[in-house]
């Protein structure tokens, strides 16, 4: 799968051991009761599913994510399959999923594990963590999903849950901040197996019930302990929450250049290029983006294809 603002009271960096087991079971109970059948949930998927879920569902919902998700693992059921092809092949099979650097990172990731870790993907954390395009939050996330480990596992749908439920803010600052990773390392259960679990299900919970604009507080497990309900469910009074426009923007001349070149079954002339994007300046910035990404590759003879190496 990325000093809490002044205006609301910090967060306590311990949280006591009974108010922490308090949340555990009401919330993985109805994880239990409530999860999503998904395919890299399944103990076939193996790790390898999960870190490819992982990479996918980074800024993606998971309706957008399951059909490029199942095509992906039909088609590199293992790391050492996609370490084989070239990572223009990887930037193909994304598809239109969004941020395709995604897609080179995780064949990168599937080339160090075919070359450092014997074709598997490790368990542990710290090789994980060193694994390219793997940072903090994907790291605990492969270990504590595909491995049962403890960790601490913050995406955007737990920030939300612990804000909410213990800090008793709408939502939590635009960027991880240290104070929540203590809380939330604070309120891991000590059993790993449980550990694990929590993780999920509180990233369920922000997915289906605490959810970012019309939290479903009358089916939330947890909603009479919930601090920010006790407190009222007073309004954000942060820093306005980013927003995430396309239309017009360079990532939408980036979106449109490489799915001429990802239905492309040869280099592409400029001249095709070109016709994607009326504005020249924009689409020459994309198109130098994409080039300095690593996402498209430059032929002297004024052509363009997918990076082969």
């Amino acid at each position: 799968m990325t000093a809490t603002p002044a205006h609301t009271a910090a967060p306590a960096d311990d949280a006591h051991p009974a108010e922490a087991a308090a949340l555990h079971r009401p919330v993985i109970d109805w994880f239990g009761a409530h999860a999503r059948d998904l395919p890299w949930r399944r103990p076939e998927a193996g790790a390898w599913g999960v870190m490819v879920s992982e990479f996918m569902l980074q800024q993606t919902p998971v309706s957008r994510v399951l059909p490029v998700y199942e095509q992906w693992l039909a088609r590199w059921p293992r790391p050492a399959d996609l370490a084989a092809e070239p990572p223009g092949e990887a930037v193909r099979a994304w598809g239109r999923l969004g941020y395709p650097r995604r897609a080179l990172r995780l064949h990168g990731a599937a080339v160090a594990i075919r070359e450092g870790h014997g074709g598997d993907v490790p368990a542990d954390h710290a090789e994980l963590l060193a694994l390219p395009g793997v940072g903090e939050y994907t790291a605990a996330a492969v270990a504590s999903f595909a491995y049962g480990q403890r960790h601490a596992v913050l995406d955007t749908n737990v920030r939300r849950v612990l804000a909410r439920a213990v800090t008793g803010v709408q939502y939590p600052p635009n960027a991880t901040t240290a104070a929540e990773r203590r809380l939330a390392a604070a309120l891991l259960p000590d059993d790993e197996a449980t550990a694990a679990r929590w993780a999920a299900a509180t990233m369920e919970l922000g997915a289906l019930v605490c959810t970012a604009r019309t939290p479903g507080c009358a089916r939330c497990p947890i909603a009479a302990r919930c601090a920010w309900r006790a407190a009222g469910s007073p309004a954000h009074a942060g820093p306005p929450r980013r927003g995430q426009t396309y239309a017009g923007t360079d990532r939408q001349v980036r979106g449109k250049l490489l799915a001429v070149l990802r239905e492309a079954d040869g280099p592409v002339p400029r001249a095709v290029l070109d016709r994607v994007w009326d504005e020249p300046v924009r689409r020459a910035r994309a198109l130098d983006g994409l080039v300095a990404d690593g996402l498209v590759e430059p032929l002297e003879n004024g052509h363009y294809r997918l990076p082969l190496s």
